[in-house]
């Protein structure tokens, strides 16, 4: 039995906190003993509870990397729990705390962003080679774009195993609730519907993709929007979707707990993306019920979506090159519905839980033997 403790310092349910509750659906509970500790009031404790793993509650580490209190805190949980490996989600304190307590370290890289200047050159790029190197075993890299944001920083390749997200399949509504849904948000069955399932935020690209949905408009095609989300940058979109004069193609949702009615009503999932972004999960449910994608080549898009086969791609901030897109599969049913298929088998091979899982625990076993070379 290899004993876990995951350290996250998410107060919200973000991405982090979905990867780790995807795993633990998925756990071999018969020979890893898993428990995770998280900021005091988190909302994901309400999540992780229904699947019988110990949560412990920390102070001081609450949506923070780094605080030198939480250390002392996160060690005396370290030698009280004993765990074989410490599991790090964005918490540097946790990693610190895991090596003074001598204990193997992974570390997850969640996110896909461009690297500093004062990081790829110089001494920046030593102090973070020698930082992330000391206090991690190993270093999981979520896609291949956090790969190269790794070593882009100075990481050497051998640190770091390339484990792409996989999801819990999404069960589809049935044709009575869909039409039903879709009716409530005033959708024909003839309006071709894309959506964005996604915090809203500006590097997420919402007013690319209404800069998109204006130009289709001007050129006689007809797409309706939904907006499923809410963030930082909401006021400003929803400001924007007026300016353009959208209001009758555009429905904000809000913050939505049950994706399924919402990937039903869509034909095609949108990622505009160009600030940060992984393997997006959303992307990866939408393809569990065969919704195929139009996204930005930024980040980790390109190694989720192969364009033409699952979906489109378009050169980032060109909402131009979007609308063509969309366009193109506005005009072709036929190629909507074989992305559609191709989307599903792309999951069905790649992308499940329990493929996720199995890859997460032969690394916990690789580290607990003393292997230290990653994988790409």
């Amino acid at each position: 039995m290899i004993k876990v403790l995951n350290v996250i310092s998410d107060t919200n349910v973000g991405g982090a906190g979905r990867v780790i509750l995807n795993y633990l659906k998925y756990r071999d509970a018969a020979n890893f003993d898993v428990s995770v500790a998280l900021p005091r009031g988190s909302a994901l404790i309400e999540r992780i509870e229904p699947f019988g793993v110990k949560v412990i509650e920390v102070d001081g580490i609450a949506d923070k990397s780094l605080d030198f209190a939480a250390i002392r805190e996160l060690k005396r949980i370290i030698r009280a729990e004993d765990p074989d490996i410490v599991h790090t989600h964005g918490s540097m304190s946790g990693r610190i705390a895991a090596r003074q307590c001598r204990k193997k370290v992974i570390y997850t890289r969640h996110s896909a962003f461009p690297v500093k200047s004062y990081m790829r050159m110089g001494p920046g790029r030593w102090l973070n080679k020698l930082v992330n190197e000391h206090y991690a075993d190993r270093i999981i890299a979520v896609s291949p774009a956090c790969a190269d944001n790794l070593t882009d920083g100075g990481i050497s390749k051998n640190r770091i195993d390339i484990v792409m997200n996989g999801v819990e399949p999404v069960t589809p509504p049935t044709p009575e609730e869909n039409a039903l849904f879709r009716s409530s948000l005033g959708l024909g069955d003839g309006d071709f519907t894309a959506g964005i399932l996604a915090r809203i935020e500006d590097y997420k690209g919402h007013i690319d993709i209404l800069r998109a949905v204006s130009l289709l408009r001007d050129r006689g095609v007809d797409v309706k929007l939904l907006i499923a989300g809410t963030g930082g940058y909401e006021e400003e979109v929803r400001f924007a979707c007026k300016a353009f004069g959208l209001e009758d193609r555009v429905i904000f949702l809000g913050f939505v707990t049950d994706v399924a009615p919402v990937l039903g009503a869509i034909d095609v999932q949108l990622n505009a993306s160009y600030g940060t972004e992984a393997t997006s999960l959303s992307l990866l449910e939408g393809f569990s019920m065969g919704v195929p994608a139009v996204v930005s080549d930024y980040g980790g898009n390109p190694w989720l979506v192969e364009d033409g086969v699952n979906g489109l791609i378009f050169p980032t901030r060109d909402y131009t090159a979007m609308a063509d897109a969309l366009q193109k599969l506005v005009r072709d049913p036929q190629a909507l519905t074989e992305m559609g298929l191709a989307a599903k088998n792309t999951y069905n091979d790649k992308f499940t839980g329990e493929h996720f899982a199995r890859s997460i625990e032969e690394i916990y076993t690789a580290v607990t033997e003393g292997k230290k070379h990653g994988k790409k």
